[in-house]
C-alpha cells in the first residue's frame, strides 16, 4: 500500500507541489494535484478520461475550456478568510488552460468521467454553507461539488476546523459498496493550517486493525484515505483547513461510524 502521507514537493514548471494519481495511491477512482501559480503563469493540460473539478483555493485566474471562458474569477485571496472559493467542472476528454491574474493556489480533483455534463462556473453563491457539531466538534463546511449537483463521480467539499477541534468525528467510514447504508468511497485531504507552521493529527484505521496510521500533519500535506475511518484533530492555537475528494463507483455519500464513538452522536 501506498504512504497514506503526500508532502508537498518544490513547484515544478506548472507549479505542481501535490500530485495523487490512481496509480501512485494505488486505487481506482480518485486523483488530486494542487499547483502554485506565480502572476501571468499558464497551465496548460487535459482532463483525458476524467472529470476534473478546478477549485482556487486563494487568488484569481483565467479558465479557459474551448468555447468556454470564465474571466477573471476569484475573489479568496486567503483560504482562511472562510468564504467559498470559485470552482470550474470540466468533463472527460477535454482540453483547457488556467492563467493566474494573481497568484494562484489551485486544487485539480479528478475522478472517472462519463462524458454527461458541460463545463460550468462553480460560483460563490452556489455553494451550500453549513456547520456541523458542537462545542470542540464543531467545523464548518462549503459544499463545492456534492451529490445534488451534476457530475458522474466527483464529490468535493472543504472544511474549516477552529483550532483545538475535532472534525471528520466521531469516526466514520465509507470502504462498503452497500448502499442505501453505506458506500464505497476514495478520499483525499488536502490540508493548510494557519498559522502555517502549526500542525494537526490525523488517524486512518480499520475495524480490525489491519490499517491503523496517525499522522502528523503539516501544512500542505495531502492524507490518502483508502478504507476505514479518518479522524482529524486540529491542535490548539492553529486553525485547520482541509479540502477533500472523494469518488467511488456509486456517486452517493453514505457513511459509517465506528461503534464505539456512536455515543457522541447523542452526548450533550
Amino acid at each position: 500500500m501506498a504512504s497514506l502521507l503526500v508532502r508537498p514537493t518544490t513547484p515544478d514548471a506548472q507549479g505542481t507541489v501535490i500530485d495523487v494519481t490512481p496509480e501512485s495511491a494505488g486505487w481506482t477512482h480518485v486523483g488530486f494535484r494542487v499547483h502554485k501559480l506565480a502572476k501571468g503563469q499558464r497551465l496548460e493540460a487535459s482532463s483525458d478520461d476524467q472529470e476534473v473539478c478546478l477549485v482556487l483555493l486563494s487568488g484569481r485566474a483565467n479558465v479557459v475550456c474551448g468555447e468556454h471562458r470564465f474571466e477573471d474569477i476569484g475573489q479568496r485571496m486567503d483560504i482562511f478568510e472562510q468564504i467559498p472559493p470559485y470552482a470550474v467542472y470540466l468533463p472527460d476528454h477535454v482540453s483547457y488552460a488556467v492563467e493566474a491574474t494573481t497568484d494562484l493556489e489551485l486544487a485539480v480533483c479528478a475522478a472517472p468521467g462519463h462524458g454527461n455534463h458541460a463545463p460550468r462556473l462553480i460560483a460563490p453563491d452556489s455553494i451550500k454553507q453549513s456547520t456541523r457539531g458542537q462545542g470542540t466538534n464543531t467545523r464548518h463546511v462549503h459544499d463545492i461539488l456534492p451529490e445534488t449537483e451534476p457530475a458522474d463521480s466527483l464529490l468535493v467539499v472543504e472544511v474549516f476546523t477552529p483550532a483545538g477541534n475535532w472534525s471528520s468525528y466521531p469516526p466514520h467510514k465509507h470502504d462498503v459498496d452497500n448502499l442505501p447504508h453505506e458506500s464505497y468511497l476514495e478520499e483525499t485531504y488536502y490540508h493548510r493550517i494557519n498559522p502555517e507552521q502549526g500542525f494537526a493529527f490525523q488517524r486512518v484505521y480499520t475495524d480490525d486493525r489491519s490499517l491503523d496510521e496517525t499522522m502528523a500533519v503539516e501544512n500542505g500535506c495531502c492524507v490518502l484515505v483508502p478504507k476505514g475511518y479518518h479522524p482529524v484533530g486540529a491542535s490548539h492555537g492553529y486553525s485547520l483547513y482541509y479540502l477533500n475528494v472523494m469518488a467511488g463507483p456509486k456517486r452517493a455519500w453514505k457513511f459509517h461510524n465506528d461503534p464505539d464513538h456512536e455515543w457522541l452522536m447523542n452526548a450533550g
